[in-house]
């Protein structure tokens, strides 16, 4: 058992869980178009039998403020794209134009905005959970190292210190992005 593995392993963790919940926050309607609304969306191509993601089919571009232009790569998909996008929890419906989707962004409602606000708390909150896990995993591994004998009890007060300095970096980290989501989501 390495100690400084446990601690590397520890910070991989937590940085996995704020780059997660970064990704997931970009995926959160603010009332204007932007890509990453749609492209990790996943896909079900009939064509293909198999499960893809929005930006692997298609060229996504914003060409003004309210509006997503989705032209997939193969025209083919073009149905499977469409029911996508109905069938996500976006609230958004796309029309279909020759061989390109046009998805209208609608100005988000204040009601809406509150609703986009408790589900950037709750994504935080799950990310805070996952830094929490981490530091669970990381402080049972080096207890037993110190039952083991591998390390000494004086290593293991300062590593568990240094472990929740890092948590505590880590949630603080999470809590900035919310704050700042929070405040895209209500600006009108």
């Amino acid at each position: 058992m390495d100690p400084e593995l446990t601690m590397m392993e520890a910070d991989e963790a937590m940085t996995k869980a704020v780059e997660h919940a970064i990704h997931e926050f970009a995926t959160v309607r603010t009332g204007k178009a932007s890509p990453t609304l749609v492209e990790n969306m996943d896909v079900h191509v009939m064509s293909y039998g198999s499960h893809m993601k929005m930006k692997q089919l298609a060229m996504i571009t914003t060409p003004d403020a309210r509006l997503i232009r989705i032209e997939p790569f193969d025209s083919s998909t073009l149905q499977d794209i469409d029911r996508a996008i109905r069938e996500s929890r976006l609230g958004l419906n796309g029309s279909i134009e020759g061989k390109v989707i046009r998805l209208p962004i609608p100005a988000l409602s204040q009601e809406r905005r509150e609703q986009m606000v408790k589900m950037c708390k709750s994504l935080g909150e799950d990310a805070r959970v996952r830094v929490r896990s981490a530091r669970r995993d990381a402080l049972e591994a080096l207890k037993k190292g110190e039952k083991d004998g591998h390390i000494t009890e004086d290593d293991l007060h300062r590593m568990e210190k240094e472990i929740q300095t890092m948590t505590d970096k880590k949630i603080a980290e999470i809590d900035q992005h919310v704050v700042s989501k929070e405040k895209e989501i209500l600006t009108v």
